[in-house]
């Protein structure tokens, strides 16, 4: 997919996700929406990648092989650390991260299945 229909694709995931979830929370109109979506998409090309890499190295293997779950973590550890970073989006606990997380990616496949 190309970066502006990731962008906006992360963008409508996180509505969707924050509509769903009662413990989170985006503030703001479409443009603090698109802030925090470009905020967590250069964090999760940075960091989610080696939060990935600690996960498989950390487990031994074996969350390189449970692939689809350790890309999940990451992106909940991705949407905590800007939740710490940011006040326009709030997410009460990591349980919270990891169904926004979920929810996000299958916003994703669904949107490369219809991009493609």
């Amino acid at each position: 997919m190309g970066l502006l229909v990731t962008w906006v694709v992360t963008t409508l995931s996180l509505f969707v996700a924050s509509k769903l979830l009662d413990g989170m929370t985006l503030k703001g109109g479409v443009i603090s929406h698109f802030f925090v979506a470009a905020l967590f998409g250069v964090l999760n090309v940075v960091l989610g990648q080696l939060i990935y890499l600690a996960i498989g190295i950390g487990t031994l293997g074996l969350g390189f092989l449970l692939a689809f779950v350790s890309h999940l973590l990451a992106t909940a550890f991705v949407l905590k650390i800007v939740d710490a970073l940011t006040t326009r989006l709030k997410v009460k606990d990591f349980r919270t991260a990891f169904l926004a997380a979920l929810i996000m990616s299958v916003a994703a496949s669904v949107a490369e299945i219809i991009y493609s």
